[in-house]
């Protein structure tokens, strides 16, 4: 395979489709719509608790972590009902460890807000 030059009007185009995949995830997916949601709220109470510097890197890697395993399950449910539209069980397992690490995700992020937003607002009633 022959490789092409490096353009960088080329790599720029490519955030083009990086940009339509993120439309298409608050279009197309419920889930990341709620997703959304819970990050604004996080976000809008890390600003109202003033929250440091560290506990936004926790937050920001908690959102990051949430939206790319919903983009990933996305990803690999259509794939799964291009390659086969009909019922399998091996396509379901596929569907359900996709999206099992979603929900892993989002545990993992509510522990997150948890850790950061639960002391400061226990002391906010102190």
């Amino acid at each position: 395979m022959k490789q092409e030059k490096f353009s960088i009007v080329e790599r720029l185009k490519s955030f083009t489709y990086a940009f339509n995949g993120l439309g298409l995830l608050f279009k197309e997916e419920h889930n990341a719509r709620i997703h959304l949601f819970a990050a604004i709220c996080a976000i809008i109470v890390g600003i109202w608790l003033r929250i440091s510097t560290l506990e936004w890197a926790a937050v920001a890697f908690a959102i990051g972590l949430v939206f790319s395993g919903e983009i990933f399950n996305s990803a690999i449910e259509d794939l799964s009902d291009v390659v086969c539209p009909e019922r399998d069980d091996r396509i379901k397992k596929v569907k359900d460890l996709a999206a099992a690490a979603v929900l892993v995700n989002a545990i993992t992020a509510f522990a997150i807000g948890l850790l950061v937003f639960l002391p400061k607002i226990i002391a906010l009633f102190h």
